[in-house]
């Protein structure tokens, strides 16, 4: 089982999460750009499922993913645009927050630029997903919602995902 992720602050606007996955690139790329593979495992905590998830996976298409709670029917989600494809080793976006119903205090704003770099060496590929936020505060405002521990929510169900496809 591969250690949790790993999340460092490599600027005062940035987030960089790196984490293993015993799996080849191309699978770690695929769980991220195939929304009927999103929809598995990016959900966060338990009691949130993803009944939006569409992805026009190009330079210049755009995305949106949506998260609602099965218990409150609260809602909320991410949009925004390609803005680098280079399958199965890199893909970038710019990333808005929309609060919608979660009644969070965290500013739409100006977007995150978020890129995800896939390495792999001896059939064990390394993610590095780096966040680049506007200023400090939204950097900071992000990762007290508690965002990180929600990625490695995800990342261990995707750990799941590809031990079931190997067996």
């Amino acid at each position: 089982m591969p250690a949790q992720a790993q999340v460092t602050l490599p600027s005062d606007r940035e987030v960089r999460v790196t984490r293993q996955f015993n799996a080849p690139r191309q699978l770690v790329y695929d769980a991220h750009t195939k929304p009927e593979l999103i929809v598995k495992w990016m959900l966060g905590p338990p009691g949130w499922d993803m009944p939006v998830c569409d992805m026009d996976v190009r330079v210049g298409g755009t995305y949106k993913w949506q998260w609602k709670n099965k218990e409150d029917g609260k809602q909320f989600g991410f949009f925004g645009t390609f803005t680098e494809v280079n399958a199965p080793a890199r893909v970038a976006h710019d990333e808005y927050y929309d609060p919608g119903t979660v009644g969070t205090s965290m500013p739409v704003g100006d977007p995150a630029i978020v890129s995800l770099d896939l390495n792999e060496q001896a059939g064990v590929t390394t993610l590095s997903c780096t966040m680049k936020f506007a200023s400090k505060e939204a950097r900071d405002g992000a990762v007290s919602t508690g965002m990180t521990d929600g990625m490695e929510m995800g990342y261990a169900r995707l750990d799941d995902m590809f031990k079931a496809k190997a067996a």
